[in-house]
């Protein structure tokens, strides 16, 4: 799953390639924590009755945890919520194959058997 894309952000490229600009906030204490603890993210999100794929998400700066889920993430981490959620905007560019794979010059050459 990508993540949303700001028309802004695009940019074109030749053979169809686009960069994409994507901007998050991390949660870089909170993946410090989890290393430094010893549990592992499926164990974790399992203690917290989610997917393990949401924590990441979580983790990772793509889904927004409510406070209660802060609230039991910190408990289960030994930590204090406001440092474990402290945020870090990151910027970062990703390459997206545009659908129409057309060269620079516009020919299209024969398919090699």
């Amino acid at each position: 799953m990508l993540p949303r894309i700001r028309g802004s952000q695009c940019k074109k490229k030749n053979i169809g390639l686009y960069t994409v600009t994507i901007q998050r906030d991390i949660y870089p204490n909170l993946k410090l924590r989890i290393y430094t603890s010893g549990l592992r993210q499926n164990r974790i999100a399992k203690m917290l009755g989610i997917d393990e794929a949401h924590l990441s998400k979580i983790i990772n700066g793509f889904r927004e945890p409510s406070e209660e889920l802060r609230t039991r993430i910190a408990e289960i981490l030994h930590s204090d919520p406001t440092w474990l959620f402290h945020k870090v905007f990151v910027t970062e560019e990703s390459p997206l194959i545009d659908a129409e794979l057309t060269p620079p010059n516009g020919k299209v050459s024969e398919p090699i058997l």
